[in-house]
């Protein structure tokens, strides 16, 4: 946790709406003086809306960012002591590479020859020295992008906030700026803020982690941490590769996943309570002799993936785990399998069931999700409000809309070994969670069902 001195922008309980729809929901944060921050999750997620009120171009519903101990609430973004690099690097196109580092200087009349003494610098620093009188459309995209960092520099910003910078990049032109971007920072000294989608940039790149979905922050850590203790099959998911399954804490260090028990380094979740358990594909040992695994089971399908194969290995229980390994083996192998104690992750679960906050219409109907649903008789009466639970595998999904009662769209997927969980945002802006055997694509628009045996009422009191 930063503290005072060492804390250059401070975010408290930062929230924003566009009609209906909620970008960021109750956003709190500190950044050092010196870090580098990745703002990392999916399209969506709010982490660009988060940047542009760092940079005063949106304005907050609700809550205060803090800049050197100072509200810069209603500061407009020229005065502001950071500076933007966006994806679309916005360079004026009719002046050359040295007007357009120059242009922001000119406009604060800064002195010729400190204008050009700090060009020349920033050139240096991009690698750019010798293209001072080249026209920007001659540049290739990367050239580009060091253009618009040294713009971005030659102010000499506290925060140098970065929105995707990389994203129209080509990969290994993208790997490359990676590393560039990582000495720049070095070198300058300052605050780095960036908003990527992309999981091995941020890992590449970062202090700080800070992972956000559907406008709220899930984790923040440093890269090592993020990867290696995820607090949610979220983050777990996705933070690179994972085998996310459904566990029981049996007992302190003892845990049940896939059909089997496993010694673990987790305690304090209590004993035979249900769990996420996280096995990374790299942690997983891969045996030509079945009997000298922890388990078994049959190779499905073998991919070279260029340093390591990537396989999908069916255990002896009908789970499917993806596996890493430099061997390959082949398909339709039998091998053994083995997993450490100290790479089993266990994590609490966010949700056992689907609970909502509803009224009864009648004896045997209830309005939750803003729709009626028929319910059993279960001694409640009209007026009353209650907590109604569904069991995750009670929730049918249609192919059309027209099918269901309620409406909504796929918004995340997690295969859990046996079957995928999903999540489903309704037209109102529920989430419902649903276990399934189909196969369904994110952002898929899919009917909902619940039959009125599977849904349990109980009065709140």
């Amino acid at each position: 946790m930063a503290t005072k001195s060492d804390t250059i922008i401070k975010i408290e309980h930062l929230s924003k709406s566009f009609g209906d729809h909620k970008v960021l929901d109750d956003i709190n944060l500190d950044i050092k003086r010196g870090e580098f921050v990745t703002l990392l999750g999916p399209s969506g997620c709010g982490k660009t809306t988060l940047l542009r009120m760092l940079a005063g171009f949106t304005n907050p519903d609700e809550g205060v960012i803090t800049m050197g101990g100072k509200d810069i609430s209603g500061v407009p973004p020229h005065l502001r002591q950071l500076n933007t690099v966006f994806q679309r690097y916005a360079l004026f196109p009719h002046l050359n590479v040295y007007e357009n580092i120059a242009f922001g200087l000119k406009l604060k009349k800064v002195e010729s020859k400190e204008i050009e003494k700090r060009v020349r610098k920033a050139l240096k620093m991009v690698s750019m020295t010798d293209y001072e009188d080249r026209d920007v459309n001659s540049l290739s995209g990367g050239q580009q992008q060091r253009v618009a960092i040294a713009r971005a520099i030659v102010n000499r910003p506290q925060v140098l906030l970065l929105d995707e910078p990389l994203a129209a990049l080509d990969l290994k032109m993208r790997k490359d700026m990676q590393m560039e971007l990582k000495e720049m920072h070095e070198a300058l000294g300052i605050t780095f803020i960036y908003v990527t989608h992309d999981q091995e940039e941020a890992l590449t790149l970062s202090d700080t982690i800070v992972v956000m979905s559907e406008g709220k922050i899930q984790q923040i850590g440093t890269p090592i941490d993020i990867y290696n203790e995820p607090v949610n099959s979220f983050v777990a998911d996705f933070i690179g590769e994972s085998n996310i399954l459904n566990g029981t804490m049996i007992k302190d260090k003892e845990v049940e996943f896939i059909g089997h028990k496993f010694e673990c380094v987790d305690s304090g979740f209590g004993e035979n309570t249900a769990v996420d358990v996280v096995v990374r594909p790299e942690d997983i040992y891969i045996l030509p002799n079945p009997e000298n695994g922890d388990f078994s089971g049959v190779v499905k399908s073998c991919t070279f993936k260029g340093v390591h194969y990537e396989m999908i290995v069916e255990t002896d229980k009908g789970f499917e785990l993806m596996l890493q390994d430099y061997n390959a083996f082949d398909v339709d192998a039998t091998v053994g399998m083995l997993v450490k104690p100290s790479d089993i992750h266990v994590m609490r679960k966010e949700r056992t069931c689907n609970t909502f906050s509803g009224v009864m219409t009648s004896p045997t109907t209830v309005e939750i999700l803003g729709t009626e649903f028929e319910c059993k008789d279960q001694g409640l009466k009209e007026g009353d409000t209650v907590t109604v639970r569904v069991a995750f595998n009670r929730v049918e999904l249609h192919d059309y809309k027209e099918d269901g009662k309620i409406f909504g769209s796929v918004h995340f997927i997690l295969y859990k070994g046996d079957h995928y969980h999903l999540t489903v945002k309704t037209e109102d802006g529920d989430f419902i969670y649903v276990d399934t055997n189909d196969i369904w694509d994110n952002f898929d628009v899919v009917g909902i069902s619940i039959d009125k045996r599977d849904i349990i009422v109980s009065k709140r009191v």
